[in-house]
């Protein structure tokens, strides 16, 4: 059931559904980003569960041997779970996350040690770059970070504009701000901390057009406003 589509130059949404359940009434979708460059990057890796769907997915496009880098946004099951499944099958790969990821977590519970990124740090790809942006507590985790591409304007936003459901299209130019408050008001799993909106804003200030979501379908299109209206609807509670 796993499906691949480039939702930008470069950029493979790898999406997974996972029908209704008790737990999830209406289903949910996890999904990883493969930034295919000289230096090819796993951004989230997907629970264990999903490893082979993933791995199958990314051989359509690259080997899998050949990625370098395995990112996450923060250390939870659906970023990272298959993290040592992929460093073995990629040798020459690194995990690829936050300063406070790395010291906390990912160096203990990874075969390597992870290359960890200042805020605003580049790391280039080749035919893209990366910039690491911190983003401690949103929606939750200390750890907490996004990578923007910048070639692309492609901002990996993880948690942010989590979807319920387990159809969606690839990418939308339509309102993915109203599900993902829908599913805030069921499962509230923001921070909701005195630095949200400062955050918010600096994820903003990157003019991204592509919102690359780790649940539900990617956005196209002004991704500087929708960041800003999310900062209100927080605000507002």
């Amino acid at each position: 059931m796993t499906t691949l589509d480039e939702i930008a130059r470069g950029i493979y949404r790898i999406s997974t559904p996972v029908p209704p359940n008790p737990a999830l009434p209406a289903g949910f979708t996890f999904n990883q980003f493969l930034v295919a460059a000289d230096q090819p990057l796993l951004f989230h890796t997907g629970p264990r569960g999903l490893f082979e769907g993933v791995r199958q997915a990314i051989e359509t496009v690259l080997p899998v041997s050949s990625l370098r880098y395995v990112g996450l946004s923060h250390f939870e099951s659906d970023e990272c779970a298959s993290l040592n499944a992929f460093l073995a099958e990629a040798p020459e790969a690194q995990p690829l996350c936050g300063m406070v990821g790395k010291m906390v977590s990912i160096d203990d519970f990874a075969s390597r040690p992870a290359r960890g990124l200042a805020d605003g740090e580049r790391l280039s790809l080749g035919s893209h770059t990366v910039r690491w942006l911190d983003a401690p507590h949103l929606p939750h985790g200390w750890d907490c970070g996004y990578l923007f591409e910048e070639a692309t304007r492609t901002l990996l936003c993880g948690d942010l504009f989590t979807q319920p459901g387990h159809q969606h299209p690839a990418i939308t130019e339509g309102d993915i701000l109203g599900p993902s408050e829908a599913m805030r008001a069921q499962m509230d799993y923001y921070a909701h901390a005195s630095s949200t909106g400062a955050l918010l804003d600096k994820l903003a200030d990157t003019g991204p057009r592509v919102l690359a979501c780790m649940h539900g379908a990617s956005f196209r299109g002004d991704g500087a406003t929708l960041l800003r209206r999310l900062k209100g609807r927080l605000a507002s509670g």
